[in-house]
């Protein structure tokens, strides 16, 4: 008994021992342990939040960064620093009240109950391992805040988002009770990887886990933030399905097993055991508790270590759970009786060494040495760890918890605060290479401060330690910084459109430069990396801003509709004005705003210039943009046109316009022509004069007095236009409206022009006397039968009455309105007339007539056709022919009764024409087939209409010579075909021609007057290629122009003969071109010889830039007087004293002569040396080289300045004639003289002005940097608060200044 109880207390003494050594050895290893807030990402690598942990004795200890040992005394320094209540005297404190108030106002406020908030906040963690979105470079962004944005949008609660060291997820989530747990429900579901597991109980307990309407069930996920999947009814399956993170997993098994075991028919026990002995009787990795339910048949519950509860459910046969009873309360009494603890201290910090990632450390803790490690919770600020187990294992379990805790150490690297982002590199590629091979080392750059800070592996962090220092150390040897500060105004500017400038300045210097956006509203712009590309960076900078200073805007005015010309396609002509003037910044404003107001930004003199030339520009455009609008008849566009396009081509090029012709399926024939008002003219002549030539088309002008023209054009031209369509399409043309122009000009065929010459005076000379205007109503299927085919119904009305009857349009809204206008009594008698025909329409009768069977189909075929148009051209009569098959010959005709008459007279023509129809044959070759037809068969649809006839081309011959049997009713016919006379026509070449006898004869003249004939045409070879023109345009232009098809034999044939192919009737227009042509050709020849007469000059090459002049200006003058070509020798050439010109023999001796009276003034020219002081060198040449043009051109002289890096620097060359070179001398010294005096007195001024003193800097630098005002016993130095920052507005704000609103310790706010 003795020696165990004095066994047991050196054992107790030993535990009591090893503790104090433990906490001395913590202290020692562990001194500081830091982790700073930080609301932003800098370069990729994350910065993490935490509390900073210290201790009175760490503070001042690491205070001054110095240890105890090895901190210089400060005694009497410390003593001389004033307290902060000296510092900072408190107000008085309010007096205290009487007893007797204190109790009134105690008794009053004791009624008082305190309002709980319904706004609640909980921090839910979301381990590493766990989390679904792991990449840290796109925290804050990306996939994950969208999630966030999403939760907080469907649950009403507000998020937010932070990391942890350990690069878990802390979300902190506010708002009410009910929307906090389905945020937290959403959260786990989203943003937590998902694990899954099965719990099987008895099906018939499935109902008591779902609960009534599903409410229990419901309940259950919201409280474990899983998914449970309950089979159906119908499904045999006992499992059931839980999907979530770990800790929902292992609650939602609990939870379910328990309302299980509830509802189990069989034995049901539960055992209340202290929460700390539940890992004894689990066992480490569960393996106790698997025994026990194996060995017994009993199902075991114990609640996992996040439920707080003490009850242990056991399940299963009487027998099986009394044994698994007694089992675990064996092992709960055994180590209740001999399990001892011992607490020690852990920084909070190392907590999460010790219990190991999903809690594997305590589980191996547990294993190796059956001690159960208590860790408090993560929520909790205490750093006790208890240990609980046999007391001879506490020690070895002891030391495997301070291994745990000390297998990762911290430590920190010195680096300037702007150096960061270098050693992260792009992207964190250094960093990457190093944390790839040391993965278990976190590294931590907090903004602002001039550390790195380190936590690892001992060892690992010691090798990354030494590889960041040695980044350190090469960055600060070979980088610097600079900041300047430039008004933000100029910010955009030095950046440059799409970042050109500011790129530029990176690339040339290898500098980077952090410009500060506008929302900073900053003027300090920093610049990093080369020293010296630092300092040269730096230069420049600040030259561009002081050179934006003396910029100007300028706003000019351009009409909105000018500016997409102006910048061009693609932006093209805008950048050729850019590139002119390349220091002018222009903004053209945004075209939903439509502003006319174009701003130009830079230099002075460069914006005026850019601004004169830009209204240059919209000059040109607002003439450019003159329209004109020529009316040609439609049949002639396609001649304006041309094969191809090449008239209208031409038309365009050579009188530099736009011309827009109406598209071929409109009625218009309005042509309209822009561009300049004299270019406009001379296109409209040119095609006016085509439509001259092609038809008989003359124009007259019609003197009628200005104020008649409204009334004769009528309303919306109403008048006008019925006068042009009834007198065959002529076009009138009326002067613009004020222009007080009497001249109204008639164009087209000389008869129609000449009637409505007569018309149009007929209807002003009413206008002058007395007008009258009525108006009727008629059906507008009335209208064609009321004025007749050819207009000879209305003809005659008019002719009797005297009025003009007026027909609506298409275009017009109302189709039935008529109107006449004219004298009253002739108005009165048309109107009487038109309604008594109206009248006689409105007379609906019925009539028929016979037709013979066989003419049918003429009637009906295409639809109808035929009687379409009678309907259409008598007033709507309706005809009804028999059913096919009927043998029936009586037509029914329906409609009024004049329309009836009319469309049965004209049924009855028809049919004589039908019966009197013949078919004649025409032969014509099958080669002249398409040319006859003409293009879209637009001839012989000519033909038809003329003639009345029908035209039918055969089919192509087959090319192999075989010609098809004839079917018949689809079978082929055997009879035996007799030998084809040879003389008989081919099937191939015969048309026929359908109609009455007469007029099929004229239908076969008109055909074979079709017929192109072929003619040649003598030529000499030597002109072929130049008929025929670069790229054939030549001699397609001719064959275009006639109507022809012209061939030109290959050149290999050496033949002069031309051949012309086409219609008789242009054969010979054609041949006279053709020949006009020729001498045009070989007068040309006879011209290129007289031009091609050359001589030669020989010129000293010296005098040769004199010759040429400045930009070329002399020489091109000598060329444009005399028409010549002038040739200097190339640098390469032997002669270089030949000078060549080509031209007229007498204007090629006139420039020679030219040439010679130059080169006669340059030999009498001097050159004389002068000594000018190179200080005055840029005075006297003066700005972009003013003052020496001026000086040059009022003495007459060339000057030379001498270029850097001359023998001589104060050289100058003057050049000229003697007498004026004298007088450029004597001015140029005397202008010396003027200007070293000033150069003198500047450098005086400079010898007297003070050095920089550099003594002031060596003093600062003795006294150190300063500590700013200390004092002692602050609030800080007793608690863990962080000392006031004296550079914060925040802390100490200035009156009268805005606050800034203080950071949410998650970082900015992203949705």
């Amino acid at each position: 008994m003795h020696r165990a109880a004095l066994l047991h207390f050196i054992l107790l003494l030993l535990f009591v021992c090893l503790r104090l050594c433990a906490a001395a050895l913590l202290k020692l290893m562990f001194p500081l342990f830091l982790v700073a807030h930080s609301d932003s990402v800098l370069r990729g690598i994350l910065t993490m939040s935490s509390v900073a942990v210290l201790t009175q004795e760490s503070f001042n200890e690491h205070r001054s960064g110095l240890l105890p040992e090895q901190r210089p005394s400060a005694g009497e320094d410390e003593e001389a620093l004033p307290t902060y209540k000296e510092a900072f005297p408190p107000l008085p404190e309010k007096a205290a009240s009487p007893e007797g108030t204190q109790e009134v106002a105690h008794t009053w406020t004791a009624k008082i109950r305190p309002i709980k908030s319904s706004i609640i906040t909980q921090v839910f963690h979301v381990p590493l391992e766990e989390r679904k979105y792991k990449d840290i470079n796109q925290f804050g962004e990306g996939d994950q805040a969208k999630v966030c944005v999403d939760i907080m949008h469907k649950t009403g609660a507000h998020l937010e988002l932070s990391l942890a060291k350990d690069q878990g997820l802390s979300i902190m989530v506010s708002g009410k009770l009910d929307a906090v747990m389905k945020a937290r429900k959403e959260i786990v579901s989203r943003l937590q990887t998902q694990a899954s597991a099965t719990v099987a109980i008895p099906k018939e307990h499935h109902r008591f886990v779902i609960g009534k309407n599903g409410e229990k069930l419901q309940e259950l996920e919201l409280k474990t933030a899983t998914k449970i999947q309950i089979p159906r009814p119908e499904d045999p399956s006992n499992q059931i399905k839980i999907s979530g993170t770990k800790e929902g997993l292992e609650k939602a098994k609990h939870e379910i097993l328990l309302i299980s075991a509830e509802q189990d028919k069989r034995a049901v026990e539960r055992v209340n055991i202290d929460k700390v002995y539940h890992p004894f009787i689990t066992g480490a990795y569960n393996k106790v508790v698997g025994e026990m339910s194996q060995d017994t048949g009993a199902r075991i519950n114990v609640p996992p270590p996040s439920v707080n509860k003490t009850e242990i459910v056991i399940t299963g046969e009487k027998e099986q759970v009394a044994l698994a009873v007694a089992m675990i309360k064996k092992i709960y009494e055994d180590k209740k009786k001999n399990a001892t603890t011992i607490a020690v201290e852990v920084k909070k910090s190392q907590h999460k060494y010790v219990i190991g990632p999903k809690g594997n450390t305590l589980q191996e803790i547990l294993d190796k040495t059956g001690v159960s490690v208590e860790i408090p919770p993560s929520d909790s600020s205490s750093e006790t760890v208890i240990l609980r187990g046999e007391p001879d294992r506490l020690g070895q379990a002891l030391t495997e918890v301070y291994a745990k805790a000390n297998s990762y150490t911290v430590s920190s690297v010195s680096a300037p605060s702007w150096l960061h982002r270098f050693i992260i590199g792009k992207k964190g590629q250094n960093l990457a290479k190093i944390t790839q091979q040391m993965p278990k080392v976190h590294i931590e750059f907090t903004e602002g401060e001039d550390k790195i800070t380190l936590e690892g592996p001992t060892k690992d962090v010691q090798m990354v330690q030494s590889q960041i220092q040695a980044i350190v150390t090469d960055l600060v040897s070979r980088m610097d910084y600079a900041e300047i500060s430039v008004d933000p105004k100029f910010h955009r500017h030095l950046i440059g459109k799409g970042g050109v400038n500011i790129n530029r300045i990176k690339e040339l210097h290898k500098v980077t430069v952090r410009i500060p956006p506008d929302n900073e509203k900053s003027n300090l712009i920093r610049i990093e990396g080369d020293p010296q590309g630092v300092q040269e960076a730096k230069k420049e900078l600040l030259e561009l801003a002081s050179r934006m200073e003396n910029e100007r805007t300028k706003d000019l005015i351009i009409e909105q509709r000018f500016h997409r010309a102006i910048i061009g396609q693609k932006g093209e002509k805008i950048k050729e004005v850019r590139d002119k003037f390349p220091e002018v910044i222009i903004n053209f404003p945004d075209p939903a705003q439509k502003s006319d107001i174009v701003q130009l930004r830079g230099p002075r003199t460069e914006v005026e210039k850019c601004s004169k030339f830009m209204q240059k520009i919209v000059a040109e455009m607002v003439e450019n943009s003159f329209s004109v609008s020529v009316p040609i008849f439609k049949q002639f566009h396609r001649n304006i046109i041309g094969k191809g396009g090449s008239n209208i081509k031409k038309i365009r090029e050579e009188t530099n316009t736009k011309i827009d012709l109406p598209a071929e399926n409109s009625n218009s024939e309005m042509i309209i022509i822009t561009g300049k008002k004299a270019n406009c003219e001379a296109a409209r002549n040119r095609i006016l004069a085509i439509q001259k030539e092609l038809a008989n088309i003359t124009e007259v002008d019609v003197s009628i007095p200005s104020k008649l023209h409204n009334s004769l054009i009528g309303s919306k031209g109403r008048l006008v236009r019925s006068i042009m369509e009834e007198c065959g399409g002529v076009h009138i043309h009326f002067p613009t409206e004020g222009s007080g122009i009497d001249k109204v000009t008639i164009r087209g065929p000389v008869e129609e022009v000449e009637k409505a010459k007569q018309q149009l005076l007929a209807l002003a000379e009413e206008k002058q006397t007395k007008s009258h205007t009525a108006e009727l109503h008629a059906k507008p299927e009335y209208h064609k039968f009321l004025i007749g085919k050819g207009g000879g119904n209305i003809r005659k009305v008019r002719d009797s009455t005297g009025a003009r009857i007026i027909f609506p349009t298409a275009e017009d809204k109302d189709q039935e309105l008529i109107t006449v206008v004219g004298t009253e009594e002739a108005v009165r008698e048309a109107q009487k007339e038109l309604e008594e025909l109206i009248r006689s329409l409105d007379n609906v009768v019925e009539d028929t007539m016979t037709v013979d069977p066989k003419h049918h189909r003429y009637f009906v075929a295409r639809r109808g056709q035929v009687l379409r148009d009678l309907a259409d051209e008598y007033g709507g009569v309706m005809v009804s022919f028999p059913r096919t098959g009927s043998q029936s010959e009586t037509v029914i005709l329906k409609g009024a009764k004049d329309c009836v008459e009319a469309a049965k007279k004209r049924m009855q023509e028809i049919v004589e024409d039908l019966d009197a129809q013949v078919t004649v044959e025409c032969v014509i070759p099958q080669k002249f087939h398409r040319s006859i037809m003409g293009p879209k068969g637009s001839r012989i649809q000519q033909i038809t209409r003329d003639h009345n006839v029908q035209i039918k081309f055969p089919e192509r011959e087959d090319p192999q010579g075989n010609e098809t049997a004839v079917q018949e009713n689809g079978e082929a016919s055997e009879e035996v075909r007799e030998p084809a006379d040879p003389n008989a026509p081919k099937k191939c070449d015969v048309i026929v021609i359908s109609g009455r006898k007469e007029r099929c004869e004229a239908a076969v003249e008109a055909l074979k007057a079709l017929v192109p004939v072929t003619i040649e045409v003598e030529v000499p070879f030597e002109l072929h290629r130049y008929i025929i023109g670069q790229k054939g345009s030549g001699i397609r232009k001719m064959m275009d122009e006639f109507e022809v098809n012209i061939q030109v034999p290959a050149p290999d044939q050496q033949s002069d003969k031309i051949s012309i192919t086409g219609l008789a009737n242009h054969l010979d227009r054609a041949k006279d071109g053709l020949l006009e042509r020729v001498k045009e050709l070989q007068a040309e020849q006879e011209d290129r010889a007289l031009r091609s007469f050359k001589l030669t000059i020989t010129v000293d090459p010296k005098y040769h830039p004199k010759i040429i002049g400045r930009k070329g200006a002399i020489i091109t003058n000598i060329r444009t007087e005399h028409d010549v070509n002038i040739q200097f020798p190339e640098k390469n050439d032997e002669n270089q004293d030949q000078i060549t010109i080509t031209g007229y023999e007498h204007k090629a001796i006139a420039a020679r002569d030219a040439i010679q009276a130059i080169v006669d003034d340059l030999e009498g020219m001097v050159s004389e040396d002068i000594t000018l002081d190179s200080r005055v060198h840029a005075r006297i040449i003066g700005a972009r080289g003013k003052g020496i043009r001026k000086i040059m051109d009022e003495f007459k002289v060339d000057l030379r300045f001498p270029q850097s890096g001359a023998a001589d620097p104060n050289t100058v060359t003057v050049t000229g004639r003697p007498e004026l070179v004298d007088e450029a001398i004597d001015h140029l010294l005397n202008l010396e003289e003027e200007y070293m005096a000033d150069v003198v007195e500047n450098e005086a001024k400079m010898a007297y002005m003070r050095p920089p003193s550099s003594s002031a800097a060596a003093g600062d630098e003795q006294r150190g940097p300063s500590k700013g005002f200390v004092v002692r016993e602050a609030p800080w130095t007793n608690t863990n608060e962080k000392a006031p920052d004296m550079s914060s507005s925040e802390d100490f704000p200035s009156f009268g200044a805005p606050v800034a609103a203080k950071a949410s310790p998650w970082g900015p706010k992203r949705f």
